[in-house]
């Protein structure tokens, strides 16, 4: 089912989807992006004048960062655990963040090709402090394709 007419997804329902790779519990997804190279050419007209013309380039691979809560859960440690020793065939797998409209219905599926974790962060551990733990895995994509 697809959105009515001015109406638009709500940044509070997605999942996340990985080769082999259950993606529980997560609080956030940022950095999404698809992005390509500028190319510049600097021309002069026929009567001589000055002209700029952007031209499409190359595709940038991008990055996408994804928070949870820190749980007992081992799914990103044992995925950066590939990629930190080499093991790209292992760590390199195929995802999607997936937006769902009101009834639970994908409406959109951002697929991350050959993406493989970069970083683990854990929040800050403080003394005295009353704010949920989490983890933040930084994953690096080939290219992105959106699906509707």
């Amino acid at each position: 089912m697809s959105l009515p007419d001015l109406d638009s997804s709500v940044g509070h329902s997605f999942g996340l989807e990985f080769d082999s790779v259950v993606i529980r519990q997560i609080t956030e997804v940022s950095g999404l992006k698809m992005e390509q190279d500028v190319i510049e050419l600097k021309q002069n007209t026929a009567d001589g004048k000055y002209a700029i013309k952007k031209l499409p380039g190359r595709p940038r691979a991008g990055e996408v960062t994804v928070t949870r809560g820190l749980t007992e859960d081992n799914s990103f440690e044992l995925w950066i655990k590939d990629s930190r020793f080499g093991q790209m065939a292992n760590a390199r797998r195929n995802g999607a963040v997936i937006v769902y409209d009101f009834e639970g219905n994908a409406i959109k599926r951002y697929k991350l090709i050959n993406a493989w974790p970069k970083s683990l962060e854990i929040s800050t551990l403080k003394a005295g402090d009353t704010s949920v733990l989490t983890e933040k895995l930084s994953i690096t994509y080939e290219s992105m394709e959106v699906e509707v």
